[in-house]
C-alpha cells in the first residue's frame, strides 16, 4: 500500500508487449502499470491478460490497469487477478460507480490497492464517493478522456476545476495527493517536467508516464528539491517552540510547519 501511496512516477506498458515488462521494471519508475485497456487492441485483450498473469506468476510486480467496468472484459480481468502474486494494485479506468469499486475490492481482497481513474463527468461528480470506498488508495486523472467527455480542450484552463476537485476529494478521504495524467509529448522532457510541476502546484503528488524518458523529470519534480528541503529544516528548527514566529521576513506558524513536515516526509526524513 505504501509503495502505491508514495509513488511519484507510474510507467505504462502495454499488456500485449511482454518483452517490455522487465525493461519497464528496471526503468527507475516507482511503479509500473501494465495496461489491459487503451494500450491494447480489442483482438489482443485476452492474450494480453494471459501475458500479464504469466509474468506475475514468474515473480513480476506491477499495477494492472484493467478494462472498464462496462466492458465485456472487466469481470474476467479482475477475477483473473484475484489472489495473483505480484499485483501491486489495480487501476480502474472510467471509474464512476462506488459499488463497482466495492465489488472489485471484495474480489481482490483488502490487501490490493484500488486506484480509480477519473475520466468522465460522472466520475468527477462522484470523486468524493469514489475516494471514500474502502480499499481505494489513491485517485488518478485521465485528462484526455475527461476532456473528450466534457467536450472541452484538454488544456490546463479547461481542466483546472477537475484537477482541483480531485485534489479536494483525495484530501477529504484522507488519501495521498492524486496521480496526474500523461504527457503525450515524447521528444521533449521539459514539457513533461513542466506538466508535472503544474500538477504539483495544484496538489498532485505523482504522474503517469508513457515513456522511460519521462521518469527522471517526473521523479525529480515530485521529489523535494534541495531548496525545499533546506527551507523545511529551517522552518522546523525556527518553529520548534510553537506559536507564530517571524523569521527572514516570513511568518512561521502551524500550517507552515505542517507543510515543512510533509516535505521532509516525502524525502524520508523527519523533524
Amino acid at each position: 500500500m505504501n509503495r502505491v501511496a508514495n509513488a511519484r512516477s507510474a510507467l505504462f506498458v502495454p499488456g500485449d508487449r511482454p518483452e517490455r515488462f522487465a525493461k519497464a521494471s528496471s526503468s527507475g519508475a516507482d511503479v509500473v502499470v501494465i495496461d489491459l485497456e487503451d494500450g491494447v487492441a480489442p483482438d489482443r485483450k485476452i492474450p494480453a491478460r494471459e501475458h500479464v498473469l504469466s509474468w506475475l506468476q514468474q515473480g513480476g510486480r506491477a499495477l494492472v490497469r484493467v478494462n472498464g467496468v462496462g466492458t465485456d472484459y472487466f469481470s474476467a480481468d479482475h477475477q483473473a487477478l484475484a489472489g495473483m502474486p505480484g499485483v501491486v494494485g489495480v487501476v480502474v479506468p472510467m471509474a464512476d460507480d462506488p459499488d463497482a469499486l466495492r465489488h472489485l475490492g471484495a474480489t481482490l481482497g483488502a490487501d490490493v490497492p484500488i486506484l480509480p481513474q477519473i475520466e468522465t463527468a460522472r466520475g468527477l461528480d462522484r470523486a468524493s464517493e469514489l475516494a471514500a470506498v474502502s480499499g481505494v488508495a489513491r485517485l488518478t486523472l485521465g485528462h484526455l478522456d475527461l476532456a473528450a467527455d466534457l467536450g472541452c480542450e484538454p488544456g490546463r484552463e479547461a481542466l483546472l476545476f477537475a484537477r482541483s476537485t480531485i485534489v479536494v476529494a483525495s484530501r477529504l478521504a484522507g488519501l495521498p495527493g492524486p496521480v496526474e495524467s500523461v504527457t503525450t509529448t515524447l521528444d521533449n522532457p521539459t514539457t513533461c517536467a513542466d506538466d508535472a510541476a503544474y500538477a504539483k502546484r495544484l496538489g498532485f503528488t505523482g504522474k503517469f508516464a508513457i515513456h522511460p524518458s519521462q521518469i527522471s523529470p517526473i521523479n525529480t519534480t515530485f521529489g523535494p528539491t534541495e531548496d525545499e528541503l533546506a527551507w523545511a529544516v529551517k522552518v522546523l528548527k525556527v518553529g520548534a517552540g510553537g506559536g507564530a514566529v517571524r523569521h527572514d521576513g516570513e511568518m512561521i506558524d502551524g500550517p507552515v510547519i505542517s507543510r515543512a513536515r510533509a516535505i521532509l516526509s516525502r524525502a524520508g526524513g523527519s523533524d
